[in-house]
């Protein structure tokens, strides 16, 4: 029997249908198809740990050897524990190494012609995959298996999977000389390695996708599957069903499916499967075990009211955010806000590339009265998506808001993000400096369909706070309760470990700062045992919020599971990886050799490590030199495209690709080259979009300034046209990008364009506005006709005005 499995955001998801021929990746051209013709993800969760088999097949359609590069996601908590090539009938296993011996491996495999593979990961959760020397017309395949946790808040377990890495915001001043990876955005001073993050991106609707199925088998141990309507508790993000054979049940993807958003599964859990309890993991072949405890908070009778609290709310307004994700931050913050008590301190502050607070909170804490909320409500309604992400100033501001405040009121800083960030390093240690010794709880909310996880997380975890992850506006409500419950106070605080039978390595525990412990959130903490210890008995203590102490004591189980030493490394290597970002360590060659040390011994990919699988059996290509294609990938779901992400885009799918045909980037008005021409020339006000690379040039010449405005009037006039027969929001987008442009050429020079250009972009953005919030009258005949004519009255202005009648002389 197959029953459908219920969608996570039927709103959103009505009126969407999965065909064969949508999707991402594998693109007809005339010289065949895109490398990565196949995702084949299969995982097994049992309790809260899943293992994960993840199979991407690659096909050379081309006539000459092909290297294929693949920038892709995984679970950002989960521990690549293999990796293998297989070719044929033959299967190479990989190799862990540190990561330069393992690049140089390759290097000579594919200088030598053989085949190779080589994994790396870029950042938690983002990795970087190249295979080398497939032959024409040859399949290869390479599959990487992983165990991570599966998180549990409130009775429900989560499994989220993502499958695109979605386009991100580069900071900083491009470097000299050829880019280390070969992504769409250029190296700078701030991302080094922004080139290895950046995939191309597709547009939409190219058909043929890449055939991606996905199951999950949820074993029935701790499954609350004795109520008869569990199955119809269980919740999809993609379109599913459940094989009921079981047990064990099967959740398979329904065909058609795209790579462009998380997959996530929700499903009930039995509550007494959650308790306080301790896995241990004997070790072999002298090598010591690994433990897991797993502290789950009681249940407070009644919880104090929260102390005074100083919080900073702040708010991610770039571009990245446009559409409903503006719209879902806004409200999450507003709600947040309604929340607040009389004795709690605010402000907010909202970034893009400049940072604003509302008049009535500016760079200040104000209290949380009735008259400030509402005025700051009032403000927060008009706050729009716009410009780059300048995340890091963003965060030390609201850091240093907080810092050096009375001790005995709580410190909160409260991020509102898609977290769509290139420079994470670079954030994280800006912010963590910034804080100092005053580092306040750090709550993070990160709304999108393909949200930066993993960074998200790191925020949090250096904040000893929490991570909610919304994919939907319909999950907000849900999400917000959550968050209100939490935001408060910890159910658990001050948490200490005492040995009583045996012990842990003293440097082994992960997290080694042991975190507070909230409502519903069960945490876990792993560690390492000495060489030959087969048993540990330890007391758990704590602070409950009352005041009162608590204490727990467990006797460790157990298992033949090899996964707890997995488990254990991956946590171990994320929390040091974290140390050395943020700058707090001196001697950074040392905290190196201990990563790939912990990395190596656990068998766990990290950033310092990586996986190279060669295939010595033959030299199928003696030149050395393949072809080189990255796999595109696909925008992701919700996004809404304005005209810098189009021309990121067809940037990135051009080059990237020289033996293939790239489709024509197709704009909605003006033409591409001509705007990378006109915004080089923008004298001081920039597009309020993400910002591209200047190409060169200081301030225009009095011909390129009329170059400038010659090209936008084009654009301009072929808007008129457009709208004569339909209009939709990213025409409306782009005539406000289009008008930027142009704004740049008359500050200060004349005024009377000026003013007239303002009135337009002000007149568009209002609609657009209207339109997200959902006004159906935003984009109706009168409002269009009224843009229309104020459009052609800046027109006439651009017009040079006419030659004077040339006289003739009198006498002639």
């Amino acid at each position: 029997m197959i029953r459908s499995v219920t969608q996570l955001d039927d709103a959103t998801l009505d009126g969407r249908t999965a065909t064969q021929d949508s999707g991402f990746g594998a693109l007809e051209t005339e010289r065949g198809r895109l490398p990565l013709t196949a995702l084949d993800v299969r995982a097994r969760i049992s309790g809260l740990v899943a293992d994960i088999t993840v199979r991407q097949t690659f096909r050379n359609s081309l006539d000459v050897p092909l290297e294929a590069t693949y920038i892709f996601p995984l679970p950002d908590r989960a521990a690549v524990t293999s990796f293998r090539m297989k070719v044929a009938d033959r299967v190479v296993e990989g190799v862990l190494k540190e990561r330069a011996e393992a690049r140089e491996e390759y290097r000579r495999a594919i200088e030598s012609g053989h085949r190779a593979a080589i994994a790396e990961e870029e950042r938690s959760g983002t990795f970087n995959l190249r295979v080398g020397n497939i032959p024409p017309k040859e399949t290869v395949s390479v599959e990487l298996t992983l165990v991570g946790p599966v998180p549990f808040v409130g009775g429900e377990a989560e499994f989220r999977f993502p499958l695109v890495v979605a386009p991100r915001y580069v900071p900083g001043v491009p470097l000299d000389g050829p880019s280390v990876g070969p992504g769409w955005a250029s190296d700078t001073a701030q991302v080094p390695d922004a080139s290895r993050i950046t995939p191309p991106v597709l547009l939409p609707g190219f058909p043929n996708p890449v055939n991606l199925s996905l199951e999950v088998e949820l074993d029935p141990a701790g499954l609350d599957a004795s109520q008869a309507d569990w199955s119809k508790r269980i919740r999809a993000s993609l379109h599913s069903v459940i094989a009921e054979g079981g047990p064990p049940w099967i959740v398979r993807l329904q065909p058609g499916e795209r790579l462009n958003r998380d997959f996530i599964l929700r499903f009930p859990l039995a509550a007494a499967t959650v308790q306080t309890s301790l896995v241990l993991s004997p070790g072999a072949d002298g090598q010591g075990g690994a433990f897991a405890l797993t502290i789950v908070p009681p249940a407070p009778e009644s919880l104090p009211p929260p102390g005074p609290r100083d919080i900073v709310f702040v708010l991610d307004r770039s571009g990245s955010m446009l559409g409903w994700k503006m719209v879902a931050a806004r409200r999450a913050v507003g709600r947040m806000i309604d929340t607040l008590l009389e004795h709690d301190r605010f402000t907010v502050l909202a970034f893009d590339d400049h940072r604003e607070y509302p008049s009535e909170a500016n760079r200040k804490l104000v209290e949380a009265t009735d008259r400030n909320r509402w005025q700051v409500l009032q403000w927060l309604g008009k706050i729009e998506a716009r410009g780059g992400t300048e995340m890091g100033l963003a965060l030390s501001d609201a850091a240093g808001l907080l810092a050096g405040n009375d001790a005995r009121r709580q410190r909160v800083m409260v991020l509102v993000t898609d977290g769509q960030v290139g420079g994470e390093d670079m954030v994280l240690e800006s912010f963590v400096q910034a804080a100092g010794r005053s580092m306040p709880r750090v709550h993070t909310v990160g709304i999108d369909e393909a949200v930066n996880a993993g960074f998200l997380r790191r925020l949090a975890d250096q904040g000893d706070g929490l991570c909610e992850l919304v994919e939907s506006e319909s999950q907000l409500d849900a999400a917000m309760d959550r968050i209100h419950r939490n935001t408060g106070q910890p159910v658990l605080t001050q948490l200490r470990l005492e040995p009583l039978e045996a012990a842990w390595d003293s440097d082994s525990l992960a997290p080694s700062r042991l975190p507070d412990v909230f409502a519903e959130r069960p945490v876990t903490v792993f560690g390492r045992l000495p060489a030959g210890a087969s048993s540990l008995r330890l007391r758990v203590c704590a602070t409950e919020a009352t005041g009162r102490p608590w204490q727990h004591e467990a006797i460790a189980r157990a298992t033949t599971n090899r996964a707890l030493t997995s488990l254990w490394g991956r946590a171990k290597v994320r929390e040091l990886e974290d140390l050395y970002a943020s700058g707090l360590e001196s001697d950074l060659e040392r905290l190196a050799k201990r990563i790939v040390e912990v990395s190596v011994s656990a068998q766990v990919l990290s950033r310092f490590t990586a996986y190279v699988a060669v295939d010595r059996s033959a030299v199928v290509n003696p030149g050395g030199k393949p072809a080189e294609i990255v796999q595109p990938v696909e925008m992701p779901e919700g996004w809404e495209m304005g005209l810098d992400q189009a021309i990121m885009a067809g940037q990135a799918a051009g080059p990237m690709a020289p033996a293939m045909e790239t489709p024509t980037l197709d704009f909605c008005i003006g033409d591409p080259e001509e705007y990378r021409y006109a915004t080089r020339y923008c004298r001081s006000e920039p597009p309020k979009r993400p910002r591209r690379r200047q190409t060169g040039g200081d301030a225009p010449t009095s011909a390129e300034s009329d170059d400038v405005v010659e090209i936008v009037r084009d654009a301009l006039e072929e808007f008129i046209s457009a709208v004569a027969f339909t209009v939709r929001r990213s025409r409306l987008e782009q005539l406000v990008t289009w008008l930027r442009i142009l704004l740049c050429q008359y500050n200060d020079t004349e005024t009377s364009k000026e003013e007239a250009i303002r009135k337009v972009i002000e007149q568009a953005e209002t609609m657009l506005s209207a339109a997200e919030d959902g006004d159906k009258s935003a984009l109706d005949d009168a409002k269009i006709r009224q843009l229309r004519e104020a459009v052609e009255d800046v027109l006439r202005r651009l017009r040079p005005p006419p030659s004077p009648p040339r006289r003739e002389r009198f006498w002639a």
